[in-house]
Formats: C-alpha cells, structure tokens, sequence
C-alpha cells in the first residue's frame, strides 16, 4: 500500500487552535483510498519547520505528501499551486521575524506543486465543500514548508506527489476570534479525506 505523509501545525500567532493539528491526529494511521496516512506535526518555525518534514520524507519513504495550514479569515480550502522562494511575515513561535531573505539562496524563484490541483478541485466541489485554487501560499512557515518539499524532491530526483492546502478556521477558533468564517472540524476532516482520495 502507498503511504501519504500527512503535516498539520501547533497553533501560532494569537491562534490557540490549529484545526489542521486535529485533523492529522485524527487520521493518522486511515486508510484512505490508495494510502495508508502518517501523520506528522510540524512547528511553526521557520528554521526549524523545513529540516524537520525533509526529516519525515527520508524517514517514512512517502509515496505522496500534503501538508495542511491554517488560513483563518478565509471560507475555502484553498490549494496552493506555487511556493516562493523568500521568507517574511510575523514572528514564528520562537520570536523570529524573517525580513525578505531566500529559503534556498541558490534556489529557483519559485516552485509548483505536484499535487493533482484541478480533480482535487473538482473533488471537493462534487462532494459539496468551497474551495478554490490559490496562486501564493504567502511568505509565511506555510511557504516555507512548501517551498522546502518542493526543492528536496527536485534535488532528490524524486516525483512524488507533494503540495500544500490552506484550511479556515474551525468553530472552536473562530468563537475564540470572533467574526471569523469557520467550517466544523468533522468537515474539514472530511474535505482532507476527499483531497486524499484524489491523490493519483
């Protein structure tokens, strides 16, 4: 059976909750179509987010691999089709604030996923969940971790299957935050196990 290496977050920022923290705990170990789920969570970190899922790679041997972030204020999943190679935004978890610099300094300006974008799409629509296709996963851990996979793999010649999907808010955050959109946890969850059915 094929394995998907499965990443979610700890929360960060003013969050108290990563919804994508309980979905990979939730599905670790499910069997889902073709692949058996290892779940990891990754820290938000930009020093240390990127050595630690290139960590997983080599450790699991994944045959596919989707990591999973929070994009509170936002009412879709949303796929993400390219990481860029620069590393900004707020602090991480450890008080670090990156200004501008490269992830990779002799890497490629930018890098596109490998994951099946347009039947995930149509996959989640068919099955009744919003979601769209987005053309920047930011500067922030998130891009850092997609970015990182992306480059690995090249660098490794190998033709895995890896990219990165942004999740709202869940209910439990969103009454924490207030006037944020928020879908229930069992729907996200669902949404994910739809996006790993259409893992080619």
């Amino acid at each position: 059976m094929k394995k998907l290496l499965l990443t979610g977050f700890e929360p960060f920022l003013n969050y108290p909750i990563n919804p994508t923290e309980e979905i990979v705990q939730a599905l670790d170990g499910a069997v889902i179509g073709d692949y058996m789920v290892c779940s990891k969570l990754l820290p938000v970190e930009f020093r240390l987010s990127g050595d630690r899922i290139i960590e997983y790679i080599q450790d699991i041997l994944p045959d596919a691999v989707i990591s999973l972030g929070l994009a509170a204020g936002r009412s879709q999943i949303t796929l993400e089709r390219i990481g860029i190679n620069c590393a900004d935004g707020e602090k991480d978890n450890t008080g670090y604030k990156p200004l501008g610099e490269r992830i990779v300094a002799d890497g490629a300006d930018g890098m596109f996923t490998s994951l099946p974008l347009n039947q995930m799409l149509e996959g989640l629509i068919e099955a009744g969940y919003p979601a769209s296709i987005s053309n920047s996963a930011g500067t922030y851990v998130c891009n850092q971790v997609m970015y990182r996979v992306l480059h690995h793999l090249q660098e490794t010649k190998q033709s895995k299957q890896a990219g990165f999907i942004h999740v709202p808010a869940n209910h439990s955050l969103a009454l924490h935050m207030g006037k944020i959109p928020s879908w229930s946890q069992q729907d996200l969850q669902e949404a994910v196990q739809v996006l790993i059915n259409h893992l080619n």
